[in-house]
């Protein structure tokens, strides 16, 4: 039997393995830490193809110097000697255009299309888990503040999209979404969209690759990739596992591996930030509030705030000032929260390239493939980048959804 080795538990490299097995292959995930332990776990959940676009755009020409300067902004970057993230954050904004928005969305349009039906294949072939399909409620301060995000979602139509969505008044927005206060004065409406609590989803694709035979082993670190006859990576202990086929799904820790296989393109930790509180009312649908980017969803019988985009190295301290950020910036927006309950405050890395498409498919060393590189979308995509993944490994055709996704495209994405 023909054996693949994943390296990388998180939502990529899980969705991978299950589909590998479809194919026959014996499969052994391992990771560093655990199931879900990376940017897999905290997010907030949302299945939004709606929503999956280009990270950078225009907006950030206005946005970014100030944000530099406000310790509540969304965007954080620290002022410090660091030639590695000032060179990511140069390629960043030089895909801050119009031009180079709708190059990316084209990229992601056939991933976003195809994403929601992958999670019903693996919860039909028994993953025992479930996504909820719900409305998103959507709110600004005034009708003003709503262009931006209003012409994302243009064009995210304009590339292929149908996203039903319509304007409502906050009464009907609190229909869904009690925790709304009267600062909220304008409100919208995105359907087709759904959600899922990451974490326990991750659990429960690692407990099905189990069941049908294949082994999730953590506590294993990768510190090099090599290949002779078949490919092989050496573990920190000094020990070599060696397989037929080895996927690299290491997140916002590619870069520790890319050197090995040629992957040049930059990689930057672009950490989010999370917790949950307890409402008044029930939460039942996710709530965005694209002015702050702070995105919420149910989770386990409380309400999971999420966001922030902080670009510091992955393995950086917790930084509890970005927590009192999102609640300054949150709290007058919502009521009935009792903002001292918080529980699971995270931060998980996520891996960001500059010009904001993933990384799928094969490299430079033979048999050795990556699937990464998602930024905020590594949840929503995964299970269908793991499905067209292992079909390149099994048949060696690149399906043209991942055709963009090329990890040898070069440093800087498509400039």
């Amino acid at each position: 039997m023909t054996k693949a080795l994943i390296v990388g538990a998180g939502m990529t490299g899980l969705a991978t393995a299950w589909h590998l097995q479809e194919y026959g292959y014996e499969v052994e995930v391992v990771d560093r830490i655990g199931v879900a332990a990376g940017s897999s776990w905290g997010n907030a959940g949302w299945l939004a193809p709606g929503k999956t676009i280009p990270l950078s755009n225009s907006s950030l020409w206005a946005y970014g110097p100030t944000a530099l300067f406000d310790k509540h902004a969304a965007l954080d970057v620290p002022v410090r000697f660091d030639p590695k993230l000032w060179r990511f954050c140069a390629n960043f904004m030089a895909h801050a255009t119009g031009r180079a928005w709708d190059k990316t969305m084209a990229g992601l349009t056939k991933a976003d299309l195809g994403a929601l039906a992958a999670f019903d294949e693996l919860e039909a072939g028994g993953v025992k888990a479930t996504t909820h399909e719900s409305p998103f409620i959507i709110g600004f301060e005034n009708e003003q503040k709503a262009g931006g995000f209003l012409k994302e979602v243009e064009g995210a139509q304009r590339h292929g999209q149908e996203i039903p969505f319509e304007q409502i008044t906050l009464d009907d927005a609190r229909v869904h979404a009690p925790m709304l206060t009267d600062k909220v004065g304008a409100t919208y409406r995105m359907g087709g969209q759904r959600f899922i609590e990451p974490g326990p989803y991750c659990q429960a694709i690692a407990d099905s690759i189990v069941e049908r035979g294949g082994k999730v082993t953590t506590g294993v670190e990768v510190v090099k990739v090599s290949s002779t006859r078949k490919p092989a990576v050496k573990l920190a202990t000094g020990e070599w596992l060696h397989a037929d086929n080895v996927v690299l799904a290491t997140g916002a820790w590619l870069p520790k591996l890319a050197k090995d296989i040629g992957v040049t393109t930059l990689i930057q930790a672009g950490r989010g930030y999370s917790f949950s509180v307890e409402t008044d009312q029930p939460a039942t649908c996710p709530v965005y509030l694209p002015d702050p980017k702070i995105a919420c969803t149910p989770y386990q019988g409380r309400f999971r705030i999420a966001g922030t985009m902080e670009f510091r190295g992955p393995d950086e301290p917790f930084q509890p000032g970005r927590i009192a950020s999102m609640i300054h910036t949150t709290k007058p927006f919502f009521r009935g929260i009792d903002w001292e309950d918080r529980q699971d405050e995270w931060v998980g890395s996520r891996p960001v390239t500059p010009d904001g498409l993933p990384l799928v498919g094969a490299t430079k060393v033979p048999n050795v493939y990556t699937n990464g590189g998602h930024g905020m979308w590594g949840i929503i995509l995964g299970p269908l980048c793991g499905k067209m993944l292992a079909k390149q490994i099994e048949t060696g055709e690149v399906d043209e959804t991942i055709a963009p996704f090329d990890p040898l495209r070069g440093p800087f994405g498509g400039l």
